[in-house]
């Protein structure tokens, strides 16, 4: 059960104090079932115009998730995979997958944050893509660009499970550095569970490219490379607690 009274916190997250609190929720039927919808804003400061900055983010909610091992999937947004059903990545495929293993299990969160294009947001995310038409795979188009092979951060996910009373989880992720950046954020990661897409023809240098260079584990051919980096990274931590 989730009060209904607001829980704000000042969170670190890149190099300015920014405010985060939980803002709205209500029960929302969706073809996987009934979540508990909860949405948290995250104040940026002052915008160009001189008006407050936020973004929005979202946990779905389905039982009771407070206390250990809870199934959560740590989602960010791809208006282009989502909304517009592109084929050049697996991000829809994979919101579905959390959305119905939560559902299957009873109990769990999916996270929704607002970071598109690993966090370079949408317009740079088409700048990107357009590099990628003329031959540079998904590293290589961002960092033409000056732009971070991986821009997303955590501490919005890392306040959502300590205000709704999730103490460690089992997360669904090929991602072993997502793993590390929760725990950073003192997130107990008990447990990855994969969660494998089959690639089309106009996804699979992508999910190889982020297999080989960004550590990713896929079970397609040619990414099986990286087992031993990602196991030992994504390692039951309980006997560190």
């Amino acid at each position: 059960m989730i009060s209904a009274s607001k829980s704000t916190a000042a969170s670190k997250l890149a190099s300015a104090p920014v405010l985060i609190e939980r803002y709205s929720e209500a029960n929302v039927p969706t073809e996987y079932g009934t979540f508990r919808t909860v949405v948290y804003r995250e104040h940026r400061g002052t915008g160009v115009s001189g008006g407050h900055t936020y973004e929005e983010h979202v946990a779905m909610v389905m039982g009771d998730v407070r206390g250990e091992d809870v199934l959560v999937r740590v989602h960010s947004e791809c208006l282009t995979g989502e909304v517009m059903h592109s084929l050049k990545c697996d991000c829809r495929e994979q919101l579905d997958r959390g959305m119905r293993a939560v559902a299957k299990e009873g109990r769990g969160v999916v996270m929704y944050l607002r970071q598109e294009g690993r966090g370079i947001g949408l317009g740079d995310k088409i700048r990107a893509y357009a590099l990628q038409e003329r031959g540079a795979d998904t590293v290589d188009a961002n960092r033409l660009l000056g732009l971070p092979d991986d821009a997303r951060r955590y501490g919005v996910a890392a306040f959502m499970a300590r205000d709704l009373g999730i103490e460690s989880m089992q997360l669904l992720t090929n991602n072993p550095d997502k793993v590390r950046k929760l725990r950073a954020e003192g997130i107990a990661v008990h447990q990855r569970v994969p969660v494998y897409i089959e690639p089309n023809p106009h996804s699979v240098g992508y999910l190889l490219t982020k297999s080989r260079r960004m550590e990713h584990q896929l079970d397609i051919e040619g990414a099986d490379e990286n087992e031993g980096v990602i196991d030992a990274a994504v390692h039951d931590d309980r006997s560190a607690e």
